[in-house]
Order: C-alpha cells, then sequence, then structure tokens
C-alpha cells in the first residue's frame, strides 16, 4: 500500500474523530455512590501514608462523614424532586434514578453508618498488652496462632482496612437497586461481594471458623455470580440489549426495528425463560431464599459479628430492591411465569426458615434462619405484583435493617473467656444479670416476631396486606402460620433469659462505648418509632415506590 493512501486512511480516520460522542454523565445525581467510592479510596490511601497510631481515627472519621453526607445527599436529591416527578435515567442509561432506588439507598447508607459504629468499637474485649482491640483480627495475612499473629498482638497492630471495604461495599450496594442494566447489575454485584468476602474472614477470635465462613461465602458467591452473568448473555441474547427498558420492549412485543443479525434470536422464548430464570437465581441467593440460603447460618455464625449485622441488613436492602426492579421493570409481561415459582421459593422460605430455627442452639444461627424467614414475609410483598406491594417491600426492609443491627449488636455484648458467648445455654439468666441489655434483645425478638406496637407488625401486615390485594391470599396464611411458628422460638429465648436461674459460670455483659450504645439506641428507636406511628414512613414508602421506565 501506497504511503498516500496510509496518509488518506489516517486523515479520513482524524476526520472522524470528533464524531465519537463523549459520555454525559450526571454526577449530581450519582453523588451519594461518588462520596462513597471516594472516601473508600481516600481510607486506601490512610492505610498507605498515615502512621498506624493514627490510622485507626483516620477511618473512622472518614467513614462516618462519608456516609452521612452521602446520606445528606440522598435526602437533596429526593427533595429536589428526583424520587417522584423528575425521576429519570442517569449515566448514559446505566442507572436509575427515581423514588425506591433513593430510598433504598438512603435505608442501605443509615444501615451502613449504624454499623461502622459497631466496627469501631473498641472496649468489649479486655486490652490486651495495653491496647484496646476491635473485633478483627490484629493481622489478617498472618496464618491462625502462628508467632506472627502473636507478635501482631503484642504490637497492638488492628485491622483498620475493614473500614474501607465497608465503604467499597457500601457503594456497590447503592448501585444494585439503582442499576438499569444487566452489566451494571452484575458489575454492582461483584464491587460489593467482593469486600463482603474478605471482612467475613477477619474475626479476631475464632479465626479458623470465621475463614472456614469466608470460603463457603465465596465459593458459594463465585457459582451465584456464575449463574447471574450466564442468564445475562441469554438475555442479551434474547433482545440484543442488556437495559432494561429494552428487554422489556422485546417481551412486551413492542420493538419495531430488529437488527437483522440479532433476528434469529430475538424473541426466541427459551432464551427469555432459562435467562430470567438465572438471574433470578444469583439475587435469591443474596436474599438468602431457599434452596439459596445453605451460605446464611455458616456465614452468620462463622462472621464477626458486626460484620454480620451489615451483611443481614444491607446486602437484604440492595438486593430485594435489585429483585424488584428485574421483576416490576424487565420482566412484568412475564408475570404469569414468574409468579408461580416465586410463589413456591416464599411458601418454602417461610416454613423452612422458622422451623428449621427451633432447632437452633446457637443464637448466631438462630438470627440465620431468622432471616431467611423473614426473606419469605418479604418476597410475598415482592409477589403482590401492585404498586403496594412495592411500597410495603420498601418499608419493610426500612424497618428489618436496623432491628437485625441492634440484635447483632446485643450479641456482640454478652461474652466469656472465650470471646461472645453465643450459644443459647450461655445466655439463660441474662434478664437476671443484666436486666437492661436482656429487655433490648427481648424488643428485637418481640420485632423479629412481628407482635404490634413493634415496627416488624407493621411491616409485616403491610406486606400481607399487599398480597392479599394482589391476589395471594394463600400465601398470606402461610405466612401468618410461620410467623407463628417463628413466635416460638422468639419468646423461647426471652423465656430463657428472664425466667431461668443463671449459671455462676455465665458470661459477663461487657459495658460498651457510645458507639454501640448508639447502634442499639437507634434499633430500639426505630423498632417503637415504626411500630407505634408507622404511618409517615408508609406515606414516604408510598411516594417512593414509583419505578422510573
Amino acid at each position: 500500500m501506497s504511503a498516500t493512501a496510509v496518509h488518506s486512511l489516517w486523515t479520513t480516520a482524524a476526520g472522524e474523530v470528533d464524531k465519537i460522542p463523549a459520555p454525559h454523565i450526571e454526577y449530581s445525581l450519582l453523588s451519594p455512590t461518588l462520596i462513597v467510592i471516594g472516601a473508600a479510596v481516600v481510607g486506601i490511601l490512610i492505610e498507605a501514608f498515615v502512621p498506624r497510631k493514627a490510622r485507626y481515627y483516620a477511618q473512622v472519621f472518614t467513614a462516618v462523614v462519608a456516609l452521612i453526607a452521602a446520606f445528606a445527599a440522598v435526602v437533596g436529591l429526593a427533595a429536589g424532586g428526583y424520587g417522584t416527578t423528575k425521576a429519570g435515567i442517569a449515566a448514559m442509561g446505566a442507572i436509575a434514578v427515581d423514588g425506591p432506588a433513593l430510598f433504598l439507598q438512603g435505608t442501605i447508607l443509615l444501615a451502613g453508618l449504624v454499623s461502622v459504629f459497631t466496627f469501631a468499637e473498641r472496649r468489649l474485649d479486655p486490652a490486651t498488652h495495653g491496647n484496646r482491640v476491635d473485633s478483627f483480627a490484629a493481622q489478617a495475612a498472618s496464618v491462625p496462632g502462628s508467632e506472627s499473629e502473636q507478635a501482631a498482638v503484642k504490637a497492638g497492630f488492628a485491622t483498620t482496612e475493614v473500614f474501607p471495604l465497608a465503604l467499597f461495599a457500601i457503594g456497590g450496594m447503592l448501585v444494585f437497586p439503582a442499576a438499569n442494566d444487566l452489566l451494571t447489575l452484575f458489575i454492582a454485584l461483584e464491587v460489593f461481594s467482593l469486600p463482603l468476602y474478605l471482612l467475613c474472614a477477619l474475626a479476631r477470635r475464632k479465626r479458623l471458623m470465621s475463614q472456614e465462613a469466608a470460603v463457603k461465602y465465596f465459593l458459594l458467591g463465585a457459582f451465584s455470580s456464575a449463574f447471574l452473568l450466564f442468564g445475562v448473555a441469554l438475555l442479551y441474547g434474547y433482545a440484543g440489549t442488556v437495559s432494561y427498558a429494552g428487554i422489556a420492549d422485546v417481551v412486551d412485543g413492542t420493538v419495531q426495528n430488529i437488527d437483522p443479525a440479532l433476528a434469529g434470536t430475538m424473541g426466541n422464548d427459551a432464551l427469555l425463560l432459562i435467562g430470567a430464570a438465572m438471574i433470578l437465581m444469583g439475587l435469591l441467593f443474596k436474599v438468602g431464599a431457599v434452596p439459596f440460603h445453605m451460605w446464611t447460618p455458616d456465614v452468620y455464625q462463622g462472621a464477626p459479628t458486626p460484620v454480620t449485622g451489615f451483611m443481614a441488613a444491607a446486602t437484604k436492602v440492595a438486593a430485594f430492591g435489585a429483585l424488584l426492579r428485574l421483576l416490576y421493570v424487565v420482566l412484568p409481561g412475564l408475570r404469569w411465569d414468574w409468579r408461580p415459582v416465586m410463589w413456591g421459593v416464599a411458601i418454602v422460605t417461610m416454613l423452612l426458615g422458622a422451623i428449621v430455627a427451633i432447632t437452633q442452639t446457637d443464637i448466631k444461627r438462630l438470627l440465620a434462619y431468622s432471616s431467611i424467614a423473614h426473606a419469605g414475609f418479604i418476597l410475598a410483598g415482592v409477589i403482590a405484583t401492585t404498586p403496594d406491594g412495592i411500597s410495603s417491600v420498601l418499608f419493610y426492609l426500612g424497618a428489618y435493617s436496623f432491628v437485625t443491627i441492634g440484635a447483632f449488636a446485643v450479641v456482640t455484648l454478652v461474652r466469656d473467656a472465650g470471646g461472645e458467648a453465643t450459644h443459647l445455654s450461655k445466655w439463660a439468666g441474662l434478664g437476671r444479670r443484666s436486666p437492661l441489655v436482656a429487655a433490648v434483645f427481648a424488643v428485637f425478638l418481640l420485632a423479629f416476631a412481628g407482635i404490634p406496637l413493634t415496627s416488624g407488625f407493621a411491616g409485616k401486615f403491610a406486606v400481607f396486606k399487599a398480597a392479599a390485594e394482589g391476589g395471594a391470599g394463600a400465601l398470606v396464611v402461610v405466612g401468618v402460620i410461620s410467623s407463628a411458628i417463628a413466635a416460638f422460638f422468639y419468646i423461647r429465648v426471652i423465656v430463657l433469659m428472664f425466667f431461668s436461674e443463671p449459671k455462676a459460670d455465665g458470661p459477663t455483659v461487657a459495658v460498651p462505648s457510645p458507639l454501640t450504645m448508639t447502634a442499639i439506641g437507634v434499633g430500639v428507636a426505630v423498632t417503637l418509632v415504626l411500630g407505634v406511628a408507622p404511618q409517615y414512613f408508609l406515606d414516604l414508602a408510598n411516594q417512593a415506590g414509583v419505578f422510573v421506565r
């Protein structure tokens, strides 16, 4: 080829360069996520450059300020009408900014903020070598029980990386329920899952159990991510696009101009059904619904308790948000296909969670099965397929997340020589030894059971009402029966605490710093306020219950 021909190719190409459109990003609409991810990056720089003595304070300060600022940004967007009249799609169609997205993002940020307080707690364990210690391993890289670990403990090391990890997880969770195309959904899933796998392995006590929990979570999480990604590929083959609106148009049959390259597979129902089932599988795993629940009890029991509380609350909120958007925005045209399947999943999840919890002897495993049962209750609201269904699920998620974090924060207080005393027999007579802690835990258990005047009752009532009005009356009957079964084991713990004799060698209740007191106090306040006067928050969830399409 001659030099002139090459030159003319260059000039032609150069002439076309200015036709590539620059991406148009609405930074103000994405500000909550950007603040959190930015703070996480700052946290990594703190680990690299700040002296070890000052890192803990710098990290806690950065995390708390970032989460408060991000929550303020969410409130600002909601006040600016982006949840209702100005709702729209941002970031080149990747992110939806609408009522459900903002409501769930606000819930995740508040849950994250309360969780960071429990992460930062340093008064529960006795000081070792004159250093206050938290729930996390002194040096995560050292082998449990090795000399290097003992040296790290002696030197007063602390794993302050947990704060940027938590911020990255929260950043991914903020994008997950707001994702408006399948690739953004997958990337957000990985961004919040990978930090959680790491956080699960960092317990200071019972490190081998903690590492086992992290490996189980990682392996099963990798499986579920693979299912989700394969489902994305099949749905792309079906619709020729990964955007939610584009797929919904093909499902409804309203698409006009078909790309000839895709004409062969486009509209092939087998691809749609298998792809949608696989994506649902990935999301139901994150929610902890049966039969994808196997990781939940092991991981909840093995992970450091502050991480368990954070994971139990925030991951559920993010995953249910994504599930709602997928079913209500992408697949409303498939309703007759997915509703019977979700009926089955909800019924099995409610019953199995409630029945298996009765047999548990460890308080963290008991709360894990309780969270599986709650996933079933929330699915009843998802199945309603009405606007009330969306708002009832939003309300339930908000109420549930604070009760959960509060309950796990109380679990961190009851300790014996080996760390947290999580075996139920150790909790006998706790009400006589420490009436206030036992009373607070009783409030949380009653909220889980759905007793009136607690947030759990208001949430369950809203979800069951929506399900009944959406034609799922039989589901409500099963829900009420499994609630009754669940009430048995919650009340059994209360009876154990208040009506049995304390043992002489029983555990002590540690006096926490104001950080954990704040976390527990917020949990109690939300439980009682949402139980006694839920109407304002139900109205808020109603206003936020409309997805942008």
